[in-house]
């Protein structure tokens, strides 16, 4: 049975959380996304910041939780991307106009060839149900592209990768 009073304050300290993230917090958060190894001066130029300013701004999001580890691992105060996998079938030869267009749409992480069914598995990571959507169109709408078929990613249950 669950407890919806104690989901609730979870939730609305998640909400209180992520409201006290600025763009500059953010702008951080996505510079740590593409390179969790990248030192604080680096990002402070990027960001225009003293060092001593992005250092700060570090230990703070690591207290509050927005930041869980370097590899980086994004805390629960931080939304998630939404992921999917598309099955996607292709016509006979199109397999590199298809990829190279699939190439140019930046929430398709990975692509694979695959046997059976279908001819690619698509991986999509979307900061949004609409970009999500948008980018499901797009590959459905790609000449080449006979049918495909999302499965939208729910909940982690194992991860290997992660661990």
């Amino acid at each position: 049975m669950r407890h919806f009073g104690y989901y609730e304050h979870i939730e609305r300290h998640i909400a209180e959380t992520w409201m006290q993230l600025d763009e500059t917090d953010r702008k951080l958060l996505t510079l740590l996304t593409d390179n969790a190894r990248a030192p604080v001066a680096t990002l402070a130029r990027k960001l225009g910041l003293a060092r001593t300013t992005v250092q700060a701004r570090l230990e703070r999001l690591e207290e509050s939780g927005a930041i869980a580890g370097y590899t980086l691992r994004l805390g629960e105060v931080v939304r998630p991307r939404i992921r999917a996998t598309v099955l996607v079938s292709i016509e006979l030869r199109s397999g590199p106009a298809v990829l190279q267009r699939l190439k140019t749409l930046s929430a398709v992480e990975t692509v694979h060839t695959c046997s059976g069914r279908v001819d690619l598995i698509v991986q999509v990571a979307a900061d949004s149900t609409s970009e999500l959507d948008e980018t499901l169109d797009l590959i459905g709408e790609t000449r080449g592209v006979k049918g495909s078929e999302s499965l939208i990613h729910l909940a982690t249950k194992l991860d290997r990768a992660r661990a």
